[in-house]
């Protein structure tokens, strides 16, 4: 600290060296302040990260891969249901531009039949699920014509058949003629989307945006006309899911990623699924995967507003469909293929 005499303050009360002085006395005794200042609200950031949830394995264990798609029709795979008919295959089908036709595999990735779709076009199909409609004691298939990546498509739309029976006796490719079309907008205008689940307590179909910040949950209250173009209902809007992610910078090149993606389409929502007991929800972004126990007697958009769980996610190329086991023994999630890696099933077992 600078030391002056008093003599000298007599004569540079009005000059630099007095302001100095009277500077470096303020700093020295306000330095503890500022310093005890940063420090507190260095812990409460702190404190306010901690709300990004850690990935749990109580619920299921870590992906383990089952086995590698033997089929090269299916690079683009988007959707992934379990069968109800068929509950040791799971449904799955191709992303835009594909023919109109679906994907039986088994649970170790391997092609057992294709069933096409008659009268039906393939614009941009980005998920499915399989569950009850409008006849009692029967499984209906849900294709979801609902991508629309420049948001420019005035109405989505939602292909119903009931799920087909298979065995090893039939025809591996099959065709499916009573198809039934929900022909739907949104109430806020075009949009991207890619997940969609049906509720199978309450035969609703539900629909989530997906390159939002905080996204959209729209829904389609039963019975669902297919005569007339419907508009969905609003159900939550400003869904954050990935505020919870703890986020985990690399570099690719030039290219900067979080969590192991693009920045710019990290957290994007890309499917969901609901139990086959309608019990538990999974939304999946390209880089997590969130979940929910249902409460008896709440709907599917007061379980999603609370806080989720983070369950465990191997990272994929290009990892687009989740779907539960429907005997309650985990979910899969499959991606589609990206350069020279193979497009693994993967499973994740309940615990």
């Amino acid at each position: 600290m600078l030391k002056v005499t008093e003599p000298y303050l007599n004569d540079a009360r009005s000059s630099k060296t007095f302001l100095i002085y009277h500077r470096n006395l303020f700093f020295a005794k306000m330095y503890p302040k500022i310093i005890l200042t940063c420090l507190v609200a260095s812990i409460y950031l702190g404190c306010k990260k901690k709300n990004h949830l850690p990935v749990t394995e109580n619920i299921c264990e870590a992906g383990v891969i089952q086995g590698e798609l033997d089929t090269k029709e299916l690079p683009e795979a988007s959707g992934l249901a379990g069968s109800i008919n068929n509950p040791d295959l799971l449904w799955t089908h191709n992303d835009g531009g594909d023919k109109a036709r679906l994907f039986l595999i088994d649970k170790q990735a391997h092609h057992i039949a294709t069933i096409w779709f008659v009268n039906v076009t393939h614009r941009d199909w980005e998920d499915m699920a399989v569950g009850p409609g409008p006849e009692d004691g029967k499984n209906y298939i849900y294709a979801g014509d609902i991508g629309d990546n420049d948001s420019k498509h005035k109405y989505k739309f939602i292909y119903r058949v009931e799920e087909p029976i298979v065995n090893g006796s039939e025809s591996p490719d099959s065709t499916l003629v009573n198809v039934d079309c929900i022909k739907f907008q949104l109430p806020d205008g075009p949009r991207d989307s890619e997940a969609m689940m049906i509720d199978p307590l309450t035969r609703d179909i539900y629909i989530i945006s997906k390159r939002e910040q905080k996204v959209t949950l729209y829904k389609l209250p039963y019975p669902q006309s297919t005569t007339e173009a419907l508009t969905a209902e609003l159900a939550v809007s400003k869904l954050e899911f990935n505020q919870f992610d703890e986020r985990v910078f690399s570099k690719n090149g030039e290219e900067t990623l979080t969590n192991g993606y693009h920045s710019d389409f990290y957290n994007q929502i890309v499917s969901c699924d609901i139990s086959h007991d309608g019990s538990e929800i999974l939304i999946k972004s390209y880089s997590s995967v969130y979940y929910w126990k249902r409460e008896n007697g709440e709907s599917i958009a007061e379980t999603i507003k609370k806080i989720p769980t983070r369950l465990p996610y191997v990272p994929e190329p290009q990892g687009e469909a989740i779907a539960f086991d429907v005997t309650g023994k985990g979910y899969y999630t499959l991606s589609e293929k990206r350069g020279k890696a193979p497009q693994s099933l993967l499973f994740y077992k309940r615990k």
